[in-house]
């Protein structure tokens, strides 16, 4: 579809639908190795632009800083490139033969993408490069304040991956954004990825297709009195200056310890950052943050030309404007994210006075999304209950949140992305950074498996007549046992039968008892009358002589007298399967030893 082939009404964007789905139905028939020559021609086609693309959304948009926006296209094309250049994304990708298990890779359809004004290049080349490896198809839409820009990198991913081969019409964008277009686009899509503002992100989880969201940040970052003070500081300077703390991932408060306050203090001033005396702050602050939201007009700006709008006069070196404060309530402006070159401090008593001030800020207009703590990694009880304290899905441990919030610069498990996710927490469908696995389908293809079977059989099985006399001696000559609790039946006890075990035993010197009061079909309360002797008599060995009854008895005793704390409501519990059964037996033997003798082929010998 070429570029003159514009979208600016219901029924051109109806009929462009229309067409990608014509060019997503043949894109999904491509091979794995067609795919990933498409991805790649893409992803470098996207770098090699990244510096006039920076230029062109610095120049239409006003916000951030143009070097810091080179870095992030850089990022986008390169770095997910790299972490998905060798992911399979098409038919099989994944296949167990001994388990029958096969995993089918499909795409998803035509993904709607809102791309917003802060990241507006990166974020174009980031979702194209996913659809792309994903084999779907993508229609931008692009904030109207940062269109040129967002459609000049779509463009370019799109012209790069037609001449690698992608069907014409795989990705487009609305020529003419306004909100009709863009609801539109979202209903008649078969996904969303929304990256905005929370009303944008609102509108895309209530538009009846499914959405992938994101919630708004506002990262409280604790200073330990354990932590490298100019580490940390330099760390929240890096970030904070980034692109004039645009990346929702930025650090908008810092929570400091008492211990290390003074010193913070003297740090963030050595490295250009200007604290405000207590009018200032309410004069940018309320320039800033204007009816509970960030003032546009103020989204990365440098700390000089936000001061000048509030009438503060700073140096020229300024690099960040800090304002002490204390109330964490969102009728302080300085509570809110701000998306600019300022940021909140407050002092902290202790650690839990930290915790307390960040989760509030987060409860403020946070929820979900990042928090970061600067400290000693070796203080691991502070560390676990910070974030066990945090209602964040990236939690950064001295790290630059702005770069470490994206991933795969700081931590390479962190998944590299532009849209992060903020869970329940924050009103979203995920809680990570968004990648690849989001836009499949996946198809289980289950071949059908018998469940295993397996045969159980004691240590030791003696047999043929006269082996029991020579089994018995082991008793003492191998296991060294000297006390031997002997459980069987009224009839083979009265008939003398257990006289055959009991005179073995009085010639080895091993001492014993015997338990004969079982039934035919023996009761819990006969084994638990039996436990209560075996308890008393604390034998080292076990034995059953007797047919099922006498077996099932002796065995059940032995379990309660190895492990009393067990229920047998709980043991006796029926099973499916006996590898899956909810309860687990615990280890048997470690008090004594158990010794089954069947005098006939009942239960008890099977």
């Amino acid at each position: 579809m070429s570029q003159e082939s514009i979208i600016d009404s219901v029924e051109t964007l109806e009929a462009h639908l229309k067409t990608m789905r014509a060019a997503q139905a043949e894109f999904a028939t491509f091979s794995q190795e067609q795919v990933d020559k498409i991805f790649k021609a893409a992803a470098l086609a996207a770098n090699k632009a990244r510096i006039p693309l920076a230029q062109l959304a610095y120049d239409e948009t006003g916000y951030g800083v143009m070097e810091d926006k080179v870095v992030k296209n850089h990022y986008a094309a390169e770095f997910v490139y790299n972490k998905y250049k060798d992911t399979k994304t098409c038919g099989v990708i994944e296949r167990d033969p001994a388990f029958g298990m096969t995993k089918v890779a499909e795409p998803l359809g035509v993904v709607a993408a809102v791309i917003p004004t802060t990241n507006p290049t990166s974020t174009a080349i980031f979702k194209t490069l996913i659809c792309l490896k994903t084999r779907n198809a993508i229609l931008i839409s692009p904030h109207p304040r940062a269109k040129k820009c967002t459609t000049e990198a779509a463009r370019i991913v799109r012209d790069a991956a037609e001449a690698a081969g992608c069907p014409k019409g795989i990705i487009d964008w609305v020529s003419v954004p306004s909100i009709e277009l863009t609801n539109t686009l979202m209903q008649e899509a078969d996904i969303i990825l929304a990256t905005g503002g929370p009303g944008m992100v609102n509108a895309a989880y209530s538009s009846g297709t499914p959405a992938l969201g994101v919630g708004p940040g506002n990262n409280p970052a604790i200073i330990d009195d354990t932590a490298n003070v100019v580490d940390s500081v330099s760390s929240i300077m890096h970030s904070k200056t980034f692109d004039n703390g645009m990346i929702c991932a930025t650090e908008q408060n810092v929570i400091v310890l008492d211990g290390v306050y003074d010193a913070v203090k003297a740090e963030f001033q050595k490295r250009g950052a200007y604290f405000l005396n207590p009018e200032e702050a309410d004069k940018v602050g309320n320039i800033v943050i204007v009816n509970g939201g960030v003032n546009a007009k103020m989204v990365g700006q440098p700390a000089t030309k936000i001061a000048a709008a509030a009438g503060v006069e700073v140096p020229a070196w300024t690099k960040i404007l800090i304002g002490e404060t204390d109330s964490v309530e969102p009728s302080n402006p300085w509570a809110h994210e701000k998306l600019t070159t300022i940021l909140g401090m407050y002092r902290a008593k202790d650690f839990d006075d930290a915790l307390a001030k960040a989760s509030r800020l987060i409860a403020d207009g946070g929820y979900g999304h990042t928090s970061s703590l600067f400290i000693d990694t070796r203080e691991t009880e502070k560390v676990e209950k910070h974030y066990n304290a945090m209602k964040t899905c990236r939690i950064l441990i001295n790290t630059p949140a702005s770069l470490g919030g994206i991933g795969d610069i700081y931590n390479f498990e962190l998944a590299p992305s532009l849209t992060l996710g903020c869970g329940s927490w924050g009103g979203n469908s995920f809680s990570g950074n968004l990648d690849i696995h989001q836009l499949l389908n996946v198809k289980s293809v289950a071949e059908r498996r018998e469940n295993m079977l397996w045969f159980r059989t004691p240590e030791k099985v003696y047999f043929k007549k006269g082996c029991m006399p020579v089994a018995l001696r082991e008793l003492k000559e191998v296991y060294g046992c000297k006390r031997a609790f002997i459980v069987t039946d009224s009839f083979l006890y009265t008939s003398g039968f257990t006289k055959k075990i009991e005179k073995p035993l009085d010639e080895m010197g091993i001492t014993h008892s015997s338990f004969w009061s079982i039934s035919p079909d023996p009761k819990l309360q006969d084994a638990e009358k039996g436990e209560e002797l075996l308890r008393a008599f604390q034998p080292d060995v076990i034995i059953a002589i007797g047919g099922g009854s006498a077996m099932d008895a002796g065995k059940i005793m032995w379990t309660m007298y190895e492990h009393p704390e067990e229920k047998f409501d709980d043991m006796a519990v029926d099973f499916m399967d006996i590898r899956k059964r909810v309860y687990r037996f615990k280890k048997m033997g470690e008090k004594a030893k158990f010794v089954a003798i069947p005098t006939s082929s009942g239960t008890g010998s099977e």
